[in-house]
């Protein structure tokens, strides 16, 4: 006997469903609740089904539809129930905020008939997400809810891109919703179009780069995330710029690239007499936008350039700032220059013998510095050996996260969130997540997640039993250290073994290597736990990695 055809949901849920298809979505992130039910019914009953990876703590959920979202440049969906759920997502949902990174975050809400008499998990999420969203709202009607979700998606995706929360009153996920919401009721599935920069400020950004002998292009994660890096690297390459690469913006120009100065940062910058800055904040990785005043040179001058006016910086003085399409905009840079440089009667690139030969010497020189601590041989282990034996098995694809505050530098208790995307968004590639033991104890638990739904990913932990970030610092303020001790050589291996995977503990400089090679072939999320010197503060670079 034929199996049935199951017939399609109306509810809001299902509606909510067909809506982030249309956006691109394929994968929904989420920690069941019952608030939510009818989305799962919807995922489940869809044609085709949308697949449906269930974690361990909703941050994940989150930081796992932001990586999806930064590595395949379509919006992630993050899924939770009422109350705690939505709280649980604030760290992560602020990550992709201060990221740009469109996410659309759906949450379950008490029901409006009873609202105000104390049901279950009933709180107003919107007021408490509002600071870190584009938006953040309640549908309380089921015949809205496609509607509802498919602005979210296009507020997501808008430049300056970022989160968006949109929770349900439960009768509008349960109720009936009504005839399918069609990709022209949603007006469409291509993104809108995005205005190119005024070509006045591009005219006045030219102008400053033909007046200039020592420029820095750096280029940030916006650059990639606006599908821009082709354009970015044609610029640079008829211009001549040295170029430092910045979050995301790593890989646009591929490393040796003769043009690529990154490990010269300091030289750059402080030796620059222009920085344009396209793509990414002028924040505190950036000096807040203050650079030169090295070797007797005077401050430079800073442009700044942005996928949207209202991400230009606004607490440095600018020389020249453009806001609009970044793909248009170094394209018109590139035409642009060459007339600026005939009207202020240069006749040639005057950076490029000069400017660009030091640079690409000082990050030569700094590469060859490394050597000595990527192979160290010291006991206890270098934490630099750890990326010297990784960059030796490193595919040109491999997607590697990092997820710490001293091992590797960025947020605590992104990785396995971002690990658990990546090997979905890139099955075929190696994904790798450096980790300190001090991030291990935010996540950790998350590695049920990669064995449930067979997710084989490398984790490294960094594990020199402290918390280093804070322990130095303090002792240098205060002669001593207080709650900055881990417990020393813990077996985090252990743990991942406990949950289903594999692992080992490397107390050796030269068991690295093979440990590493034996997780890569293991097929199993595996971690290798590397016991560090903790009397070494960390490099704030992966020297390449």
């Amino acid at each position: 006997m034929a199996e049935e055809k199951q017939e399609p949901a109306r509810h809001g849920g299902a509606h909510a469903v067909a809506a982030a298809r249309l956006h691109g979505v394929s994968t929904m992130f989420t920690l069941s609740g019952g608030h939510v039910f009818p989305l799962y019914d919807g995922a489940v009953k869809a044609d085709p089904p949308m697949r449906m990876v269930d974690v361990r703590h909703e941050q994940t959920a989150v930081f796992a539809a932001e990586a999806t979202a930064r590595l395949t440049r379509a919006p992630g969906l993050a899924v939770v129930t009422a109350g705690p759920g939505v709280t649980n997502t604030v760290s992560a949902i602020t990550t992709a905020w201060f990221n740009g990174s469109p996410v659309v975050v759906l949450g379950g809400r008490a029901p409006d008939y009873r609202w105000g008499s104390g049901g279950l998990q009933e709180i107003d999420h919107p007021p408490l997400l509002a600071p870190v969203t584009k938006r953040a709202w309640t549908e309380h009607q089921a015949n809205a809810v496609g509607a509802a979700v498919d602005e979210a998606f296009r507020l997501a995706t808008a430049p300056h891109r970022g989160p968006v929360f949109l929770d349900f009153a439960m009768e509008a996920l349960f109720g009936d919703g009504g005839e399918e919401l069609s990709a022209a009721a949603a007006g469409g599935t291509e993104p809108a179009a995005v205005a190119g920069p005024d070509s006045a400020d591009v005219e006045a950004i030219a102008g400053l780069l033909a007046r200039a002998s020592r420029p820095v292009l750096v280029l940030g994660s916006d650059v990639w995330l606006a599908g821009a890096e082709a354009a970015a690297q044609e610029a640079a390459c008829e211009l001549r710029l040295p170029v430092i690469a910045n979050g995301q913006g790593r890989g646009i120009l591929p490393a040796g690239h003769e043009l690529l100065v990154t490990r010269a940062r300091s030289a750059a910058f402080g030796g620059a007499d222009l920085v344009l800055v396209a793509g990414t904040p002028l924040d505190f990785r950036l000096g807040y936008g203050e650079f030169g005043g090295r070797d007797g040179n005077g401050p430079a001058q800073v442009v700044h350039v942005a996928d949207s006016p209202g991400h230009l910086a606004t607490h440095c003085t600018l020389a020249a700032s453009a806001a609009g399409d970044l793909t248009a905009f170094f394209a018109a840079l590139a035409a642009a220059v060459p007339a600026a440089m005939r009207q202020a009667g240069v006749a040639a690139v005057p950076w490029a013998d000069t400017w660009l030969a030091r640079l690409s010497a000082a990050a030569s020189d700094a590469i060859a510095a490394d050597q000595a601590l990527l192979t160290s041989d010291a006991d206890p282990v270098h934490p630099m050996r750890v990326y010297g034996e990784l960059a030796r098995v490193l595919d040109d694809d491999a997607v590697v996260i990092g997820d710490g505050g001293d091992f590797v530098y960025g947020c605590l208790g992104t990785g396995l969130g971002y690990a658990i995307a990546a090997r979905i968004a890139r099955p075929s590639a190696q994904v790798v997540l450096l980790l300190g033991d001090g991030a291990a104890g935010f996540s950790l638990m998350d590695v049920d997640t990669l064995v449930r739904h067979r997710l084989p990913v490398v984790m490294i932990c960094g594990n020199n039993g402290i918390w280093a970030l804070e322990k130095y610092p303090m002792q240098a303020l205060y002669g001593y250290d207080v709650l900055a001790d881990l417990q020393p050589g813990c077996r985090y291996d252990e743990v991942v073994r406990a949950l289903g995977g594999a692992g080992e503990t490397v107390t050796r400089p030269d068991a690295i290597g093979p440990a590493l090679r034996r997780a890569f072939d293991a097929g199993v999320p595996y971690l290798v736990n590397v016991i560090t010197d903790p009397a070494i503060a960390y490099p704030r670079s992966t020297t390449g990695v």
